[in-house]
């Protein structure tokens, strides 16, 4: 039962790939009713990436439960019709194009407002809405690199291997941002847009290194800060058998801790933990775990005070008990494609918990059930197929 704490809010969704329909999905989770939006000939294109063997859209899989999906052309005239009832009562439009692309087919904020002025409109950007930077294409890694992110990777700026300005900047800035515009139009009664800048919204990941550089008025050296690699006790290392271990014991009082669990103590009569000893405790580290599995390390991994973990693969990570017990690694059965595995919801809500109520649904699985319940006969969705629009 959806007893979620969005339960009764309605979400129109026209975003694609990645951060706007995780973002959507996030609101589904927490009990909104998401209408996903696809053109009826060209689909959200994770549906065709990454496949398996069965055809399963693996990816478009991991991104869209809780969702109804129908199809809609929005360059034809008859579809603002349908979107303008299905934004009657809908209280959040999202999307993803260009910062000018619905405007240019009359559904832009400034179109909309007027007639719908209750609706939140989150438009989530590469770059925002404003600036020099609006109209630039761009993709993750540039959005880390315009925003200084990137280079604090190391000396050799690399890719980090994750959508970290996608996710982080987008998905999760979004769903904050609309959470906070639900809670402003309960107090207002008035919608708002709200313009996500994924590369702006990067900067917040290196605020450590900001306060850093406005205290010293020194450009941090990537790969060689205090969080970076230059703290021996703050650093990953490679075992004997080639796998990494990451160790966090930053406090003083945990790396005591693990090295005494590892034997290491003695050396800290002729080796302070001190600045001027960091090459040295790298060394007696480096050394340490090359002669070390991770089976002759699992006591200090199960030590609760040692901050010494494996780096774990997302193999490892998809079969961890802690996380399957916790709800964050689903198995789920679709109809048509079979088993497959989602991640959970990361929103403990004590009382209106998330709730995982339908599949990913089909591409335009649910345009006859959406248009009759919009008021279309069946011989008007008839039109609508014939016409192109849906």
């Amino acid at each position: 039962m959806n007893k979620g704490p969005l339960s009764g809010v309605k979400v129109v969704d026209l975003s694609l790939l990645l951060p706007g329909p995780l973002c959507s999905m996030y609101l589904g989770d927490m009990g909104a009713e998401i209408i996903k939006i696809e053109n009826p000939r060209a689909m959200d294109a994770t549906r065709v990436m990454f496949k398996k063997e069965n055809g399963a859209p693996s990816l478009y899989l991991m991104l869209n439960r809780n969702k109804k999906a129908i199809t809609l052309n929005l360059k034809r005239e008859k579809s603002k019709e349908i979107l303008f009832k299905l934004l009657e009562d809908a209280d959040i439009l999202l999307e993803g194009f260009r910062p000018d692309g619905l405007s240019k087919m009359g559904l832009g904020y400034d179109d909309l407002k007027e007639k719908f002025p209750k609706l939140i409109y989150c438009g989530i950007y590469g770059y925002g809405d404003s600036g020099a930077y609006k109209d630039f294409a761009g993709h993750d890694l540039n959005y880390l690199s315009l925003s200084g992110v990137l280079d604090q990777t190391g000396k050799n700026p690399q890719a980090p291997g994750f959508q970290l300005a996608d996710i982080g900047g987008g998905t999760l800035t979004a769903l904050s941002s609309i959470l906070a515009a639900l809670y402003y139009r309960e107090k207002t009664g008035r919608g708002q847009k709200i313009a996500i800048s994924m590369m702006e919204a990067s900067l917040q990941f290196i605020s450590l290194y900001g306060g850093i550089y406005s205290a010293t008025g020194k450009n941090p050296e990537g790969g060689n800060e205090l969080l970076s690699g230059k703290l021996p006790n703050y650093s990953t290392y490679k075992t004997k058998e080639g796998r990494w271990v990451a160790l966090g014991a930053l406090e003083e009082m945990f790396f005591k801790t693990f090295l005494r669990q590892s034997g290491l103590d003695t050396h800290l009569e002729k080796v302070p933990i001190a600045e001027t000893h960091f090459a040295e405790w790298k060394k007696i580290l480096t050394e340490h775990f090359s002669s070390k599995t991770f089976a002759d390390l699992e006591p200090i991994f199960q030590n609760p005070d040692s901050c010494l973990t494996p780096v774990k693969t997302l193999d490892e990570v998809s079969k961890d008990p802690v996380l399957r017990e916790k709800g964050m690694i689903l198995d789920r059965t679709h109809k048509q494609y079979g088993d497959y595995i989602q991640f959970g919801s990361p929103f403990p809500f004590s009382e209106s918990k998330v709730t995982y109520r339908t599949d990913p649904p089909d591409h335009g699985e649910h345009n006859q059930e959406i248009l009759k319940s919009l008021g279309y006969t069946d011989s008007e969705i008839e039109e609508l197929k014939k016409d192109k629009v849906i």
